[in-house]
């Protein structure tokens, strides 16, 4: 497409967001930064005058999805500038040697260069028309609070070090200062993500910064301890199981923040977590989530778990899957092995097939699919806070405090078409299946133990 000397309207950069939620901020603050410059958001590729894909490289599948992405945008337009983790890859300009430009992740500058070489911006920029929390592609009423870049540890199967660097904690004063801007631009509930998050500060020695005239560590309890002083749900995803994690639980045993951890065990085996790089003590674990549970009877655990990884076997396997009836985590998710180039786990011995990967996963979730029911059996007939998130002519979807958006599930309110999307309605629980609630508003007090 050529962009046409003269034109008097503003340049439109359309824009393609693959990846997780931190992925996700990266895209946000691009488009902010586009929007201050006097650019607008095309909404799709036809009136584009270029397209920017933020790619994801985690998983060879990904891999695929943002390859295929690039050459839907390539196919469509024909300007494209690709950005993220797969940008990082060789195979985008093997596969695409057309492509505008191509820049890793978090590179927002390069990307900025990038999108004015293609489509030069009409004027200076008017930051006074960007609001102060910024542009975002999440519903109005929750938002995704980034806390750090990059990853210290070394987890065989991860290349995010690779791809996002190490870790590196932005300083507290200014997260602060950016959630206070999601609250004042009426946003309900955070979502605290990074690679790590509960490494926040190692980097930077939990340095010290302003916010509101007082001194605050860059520490994770204090950074939950003041995001609970904000008054809106407070959700931490991304917790690696540190000793001092448990500094929070009493924050959320008041109701200061959520509770909810997301915690990415990956697997329970002591030989499998040891080929891992991860903690392998699956008893003790197994002992500390009694002990959370004590002090918070009403904590939801979600976490994630990879079977078929490299040398796991059948007993392995068997060990995980009593492991998760044990635990009896709220949400779970799986995910089949995947031989990621540059993961150290390729070099491995006892690659499982793929049959037997697909063979372990199906097996997996039938097991935390009973699990899942028998805990979610347990909120009938309570009352509880529930955040609305869509509404339409059959009723309300929302969630409670155990659910996160996207990924785990939801609370339906049928025929409730009144509410409106970042409602927070108390609902009385009248059934559960697997994995969602269904409910009717109430005018009871909430249950206590909510």
């Amino acid at each position: 497409m050529q962009i046409k000397t003269g034109k008097q309207s503003a340049p439109k950069v359309g824009f393609v967001s693959l990846g997780c939620a931190k992925a996700l901020v990266d895209s946000e603050r691009i488009i902010t930064r586009l929007t201050a410059e006097g650019y607008a958001i095309a909404p799709s590729y036809d009136g584009a005058d270029v397209v920017v894909v933020n790619t994801c490289g985690f998983l060879d599948s990904a891999k695929a999805e943002s390859l295929e992405a690039i050459g839907e945008a390539m196919a469509q337009n024909g300007r494209v500038i690709v950005t993220g983790c797969f940008g990082l890859d060789r195979k985008v300009l093997e596969t695409y040697p057309d492509v505008l430009a191509v820049t890793g992740p978090h590179q927002y500058d390069a990307v900025m260069d990038a999108v004015h070489t293609a489509a030069p911006a009409p004027h200076a920029p008017y930051l006074d028309l960007v609001p102060r929390s910024g542009l975002r592609l999440t519903p109005s009423h929750y938002a995704y609070l980034k806390i750090s870049e990059g990853c210290n540890n070394k987890c065989s199967f991860c290349i995010i070090p690779d791809l996002r660097g190490r870790l590196a904690s932005r300083p507290a004063g200014d997260v602060m200062r950016e959630a206070e801007a999601l609250v004042e631009a009426g946003v309900s509930e955070l979502l605290v993500v990074s690679q790590d998050t509960s490494a926040y500060g190692v980097d930077i020695k939990f340095a010290q910064s302003n916010w509101n005239g007082q001194a605050l560590k860059a520490r994770f309890y204090e950074l939950c301890e003041a995001l609970g002083n904000l008054g809106v749900w407070v959700r931490l995803h991304y917790v690696y199981p540190y000793p001092h994690v448990d500094e929070v639980l009493p924050l959320m045993a008041a109701g200061k923040i959520l509770p909810y951890l997301d915690i990415p065990f990956q697997h329970a085996s002591p030989n499998v977590l040891k080929a891992m790089r991860r903690p392998a003590a699956a008893e003790q674990t197994l002992e500390r989530i009694a002990r959370w549970r004590q002090a918070v009877p009403d904590l939801a655990i979600r976490s994630t778990f990879i079977v078929g990884f490299p040398g796991e076997t059948s007993e392995d396997f068997e060990i995980l899957l009593a492991w998760l009836q044990a635990a009896r985590l709220t949400r779970v998710g799986c995910f089949k092995y995947e031989n990621v180039d540059g993961a150290r786990s390729r070099d491995l011995p006892g690659h499982v097939p793929d049959e037997l990967k697909a063979e372990r996963y199906h097996r997996f979730m039938e097991v935390q699919k009973a699990v899942s029911e028998s805990v979610l059996s347990t909120r009938i007939g309570r009352t509880l806070d529930v955040l609305i998130d869509e509404v339409d002519e059959e009723g309300a979807t929302g969630r409670s405090a155990w659910d996160a958006p996207e990924i785990d599930g939801c609370v339906f309110l049928n025929g409730e078409t009144d509410l409106q999307p970042g409602d927070m309605a108390k609902v009385k629980i009248d059934y559960a299946d697997e994995y969602d609630l269904w409910g009717s508003l109430s005018n009871d007090d909430l249950d206590p133990s909510n």
